[in-house]
């Protein structure tokens, strides 16, 4: 008897120890993390560059001012993105078409701002608009399809990553289109009181999304969905509104990001463009904290999630890692985002 009381005392004190280390997690999130691999890369970078241990961590460049404002505005498109896919994901849904969203809305916007008299018109704001249109149209499509119709999110976005990135190509005619006196460049390579928009527009876009999921009845309904959209159905909200808003944030966000590339490149390309750029909105969200089962998550998070994936890919550079290696690497990142996803929701730790 005792020794089933002493087994029941183990198992409930293993169960505490890690519903303890479960809390912990969603409450610090990744940004410890971030810190370690940005000390990490400091070390390395340094070692690299003077082969001296004793010397690397205070020799590495990249803890560097000039190196991370790069890295803040490496990471400024990919946080716009991770925000709309943050809201897909917290209902349950994935976007995988944010890409080829990207893509066409910076060729309408390069389009535009091409137009005899109309691109120029109050620093190109019918171009941003166009291009801010195009990729909102697309998501309330995709949100069309999966909230009126009941198609798999999956299967939606799927065709549109492939449908919407031959559209972005017949637009360029399978060209790059470029603008060397593009109206809207400062978006790209501008500043305001010495931070580049590229980041105050991230800043921004993190903000607004945090004020909608924690202080809006809206954010309330997101999260239902998310957790229990039969329920949340039950209760009375409006869950194909609440799908049509997310997937219409994330068109809308993705078209904001074309519309900082093109800015940055002065120029936009249907086929290349974007390619990829849906894997790490998605790693970033899941590496923030984000359930791929949606109703748990936080935008704070996802923006730390989209900063680790900046700091890796510049870290890398430094240290002179290899094309190859790095996307090897990037794919490990994103199988232990899913693990540590999966890990998080074990147990029935739901919140």
């Amino acid at each position: 008897m005792s020794t089933v009381k002493t087994t029941d005392a183990a198992t409930q004190k293993n169960v505490a120890a890690k519903q303890h280390m479960q809390t912990i997690l969603r409450a610090v999130g990744m940004l410890p993390i971030l810190i370690l691999i940005g000390l990490m890369f400091q070390f390395l970078s340094g070692y690299v560059d003077t082969g001296n241990v004793s010397q690397a961590f205070s020799s590495g460049r990249f803890l560097s001012p000039l190196n991370l404002s790069t890295v803040a505005q490496q990471a400024a498109v990919n946080t716009v993105l991770a925000a709309g896919m943050t809201f897909v994901i917290l209902t349950g849904g994935i976007d995988l078409s944010v890409g080829s969203m990207l893509a066409v809305s910076a060729m309408t916007a390069l389009i535009v701002s091409l137009l005899p008299g109309v691109g120029t018109i109050g620093f190109g704001i019918l171009a941003i608009l166009a291009g801010l249109a195009t990729g909102l149209v697309f998501g309330l499509i995709n949100g069309t399809l999966i909230s009126a119709m009941r198609l798999p999110p999956f299967i939606v976005t799927l065709g549109s990553l492939t449908a919407v990135r031959g559209i972005a190509r017949l637009l360029g005619q399978d060209q790059t289109v470029f603008n060397s006196d593009l109206p809207f460049a400062f978006i790209g390579n501008g500043s305001l009181f010495g931070v580049s928009w590229l980041i105050v527009i991230a800043v921004l876009v993190i903000v607004v999304s945090w004020f909608i999921l924690r202080r809006t009845v809206l954010g309330v309904h997101i999260y239902a969905v998310g957790g229990n959209p039969d329920a949340a159905r039950l209760s009375g909200i409006k869950v194909w509104a609440v799908l049509l808003f997310a997937y219409g944030a994330s068109g809308l966000l993705s078209g904001l990001g074309g519309v900082m590339q093109a800015a940055r490149l002065y120029a936009a390309n249907g086929l290349q463009l974007g390619t990829s750029y849906e894997l790490d909105a998605i790693a970033a969200v899941i590496l923030g904290g984000t359930s791929f089962v949606g109703g748990v998550g936080s935008i704070v998070g996802t923006l730390v999630g989209a900063l680790i994936i900046a700091v890796l890919a510049n870290g890398l550079i430094l240290t002179g890692v290899s094309d190859v290696w790095q996307f090897i690497i990037k794919g490990l990142v994103i199988i232990g985002a899913v693990a540590l996803d999966r890990y998080r929701m074990s147990g029935g730790a739901r919140t």
